[in-house]
């Protein structure tokens, strides 16, 4: 096992991870309220980041069986993540120009039941979650070869875990910044960039 390859591809699984969930939505929207209400925080981020573990680990394992007994549709993947990645791109930087304020709202406060069946429901009833791990992904860790790819794998999920841990309980502090439609806009700038780079990356390894 190359040591490098496998560091890299740990860094760009990172980098691709958070890339596709630091955005506006309503699963980070939940998140963030719960956060900064202080309620069931710890539940709601564990079923955010055991679903990812979950989707992103058969998205690859799917892609790579496939990619396994059919190696032409590996150049497809390729293309295909590329124009996932530049079409991910262009809806992040429409939102740059376009993002409003977040607010948690107020209300009465809800019971565990409700929290995780809330975010179970915006989490695998949000058809973006399936395509962001099983297909977007997927076709992205199909490109390496095997062990790097579950360095990959092991890189987004790492980045799923550090954003919703650290969004449910830094909430309360990042608050009064993500209210501001500019703090939006600039995280949706930085995103429109990333994912731009990773299909530039894709494109000519």
């Amino acid at each position: 096992m190359n040591t490098s390859s496998a560091a890299l591809a740990a860094i760009s699984g990172l980098g691709f991870g958070l890339s596709l969930i630091v955005a506006i939505g309503a699963q980070n929207a939940f998140v963030l309220r719960q956060g900064i209400r202080r309620e069931h925080v710890l539940p709601v981020v564990a079923v955010c980041a055991a679903s990812d573990v979950i989707l992103m680990t058969a998205g690859v394992a799917g892609f790579g069986f496939v990619v396994n007994n059919a190696p032409v549709l590996l150049t497809v993947a390729k293309y295909a993540g590329a124009a996932f990645l530049l079409g991910y791109a262009f809806l992040a930087a429409k939102r740059a120009f376009s993002a409003s304020a977040l607010t948690a709202g107020g209300g009465a406060p809800i019971a565990l039941s409700a929290a995780i069946a809330t975010c179970l429901a915006v989490t695998w009833l949000n058809p973006h979650a399936y395509l962001d791990t099983m297909v977007l992904l997927g076709s992205f860790a199909s490109t390496y070869a095997t062990p790097d790819r579950w360095f990959l794998t092991a890189g987004a999920i790492a980045g799923s875990i550090i954003w919703f841990f650290g969004l449910g309980f830094g909430a309360r502090l990042l608050a009064p910044v993500f209210a501001k439609p500019r703090a939006w806009r600039v995280l949706d700038s930085v995103i429109a960039l990333v994912m731009t780079g990773l299909a530039v990356s894709l494109l000519v390894s």
